[in-house]
């Protein structure tokens, strides 16, 4: 539970800076000024993309993610000999606040930050995401970052994605957005955000809750990482520790293909074959991966016997740089899979348009920003199949 009280530092026989008390995900009580003018995020759009519904993505000041101010273009080759590229992909924030590409990146991915050029900024704030790219470390190298922000004398609070609890749970997202609308006072409009993503989750856990054991495809998380194939593998597969894990059992009600308990492993092509998926969903893995890359690129052409290849039941989640954990957008991957599991308990959801809802209630824009973050998802192959 967010605790959250109100001081005031007394300075004189006046009444100084006032500041609020927030308790972090570590258990920590924070104080926190309740003006907040300047803040500094190492996120990789959780944090940001709150900001932005909560109207105070003008404070901030500086970034800690390398894939936020980045406009992103892949290519891919057929074995026809023809390629095809995908061009303007980005995060939703980036598309929303375009200003942030001209922000000073004070840290990179599985790097220790730049300590001095955060303590330049001066920000009022500094909101840590343990979990995301750039604190997806080991605990102590994690623990080394946090402790030397502190020494530094600034106002720090850690919030923690689920992918960095034994149990990841939808439930970790909402705490994350509470905790966040309560660093800048907007407690109403967090919750207000994070009860209409929960509905989303909701409303495909009612449709699938009674689907027999008999009747659950087989679904593998497959990324089609170029760095897993450069090292002589296939890709990379999230297993039951995983917060992709959980929304395919334990939302969508399908069985993950890969039973261990692990959260994610690379694997090599015959492993890849042996799991037998009905199911193929494709996360972000070192790039945006399209259903026809599985389909037509030369390097998975001895994936072409699988039963989810043959009957093109391969579908690609949103584009998200620095998929390390789950953000904002977490209700289209539910959806996504879900769709592609029970096409028919899901007929009656036009993807495209649902997408376009679910922008426009979560970021608060009309429906042209929501067509705009949707091509910038690379969600637009929703206009081409209503099934």
């Amino acid at each position: 539970m967010l605790v959250v009280a109100c001081i005031c530092l007394i300075v004189g026989a006046g009444c100084g800076e006032e500041y609020r008390t927030v308790v972090d995900s570590r258990g920590v009580p924070v104080q926190v000024p309740t003006e907040i003018d300047r803040v500094v995020t190492i996120s990789d759009g959780l944090v940001e993309g709150v900001m932005i519904r909560l109207g105070v993505i003008d404070t901030l000041v500086g970034l800690g993610s390398g894939c936020i101010p980045q406009v992103y273009e892949y290519e891919y080759p057929t074995v026809k000999g023809v390629s095809y590229i995908y061009q303007s992909g980005m995060n939703p924030v980036t598309y929303l606040y375009p200003q942030l590409i001209n922000l000073p990146v004070v840290a990179q991915w599985a790097t220790a930050p730049n300590y001095e050029m955060l303590a330049s900024l001066e920000p009022d704030v500094v909101i840590v995401r343990a979990g995301d790219c750039t604190f997806w470390m080991d605990k102590d190298s994690m623990d080394k970052a946090i402790n030397t922000i502190e020494s530094l004398g600034l106002t720090l609070v850690v919030t923690r994605g689920p992918n960095t609890f034994d149990e990841p749970k939808i439930s970790i997202l909402s705490n994350e957005i509470k905790l966040i609308g309560s660093i800048f006072g907007k407690d109403d409009k967090a919750i207000e955000l994070s009860n209409y993503l929960e509905n989303q989750v909701k409303f495909v856990q009612e449709r699938t809750k009674d689907i027999p054991e008999s009747e659950k495809p087989k679904v593998l998380m497959f990324g089609l990482s170029p760095r897993a194939r450069e090292a002589g593998a296939s890709g990379n597969v999230w297993g039951l520790n995983s917060i992709e894990s959980y929304m395919v059992e334990s939302v969508v009600n399908a069985r993950n293909a890969y039973q261990e308990s692990t959260e994610y492993r690379i694997m090599s092509f015959e492993q890849i074959l042996a799991l037998e998926p009905d199911i193929i969903i494709l996360p972000t893995s070192f790039g945006y991966h399209p259903p026809r890359e599985l389909y037509e690129a030369p390097y998975y052409q001895n994936l072409q016997e699988m039963d989810a290849v043959k009957n093109k039941r391969v579908a690609a989640l949103p584009w998200s740089p620095c998929n390390c954990d789950k953000r904002l957008e977490y209700p289209i991957d539910i959806m996504v899979i879900a769709k592609t599991a029970y096409p028919e308990s899901f007929d009656d959801v036009d993807l495209g348009e649902w997408l376009l809802d679910f922008y426009m209630n979560v970021y608060n824009v009309d429906q042209e920003t929501a067509i705009g973050i949707r091509s910038a998802q690379w969600m637009d192959w929703t206009l081409e199949d209503n099934s």
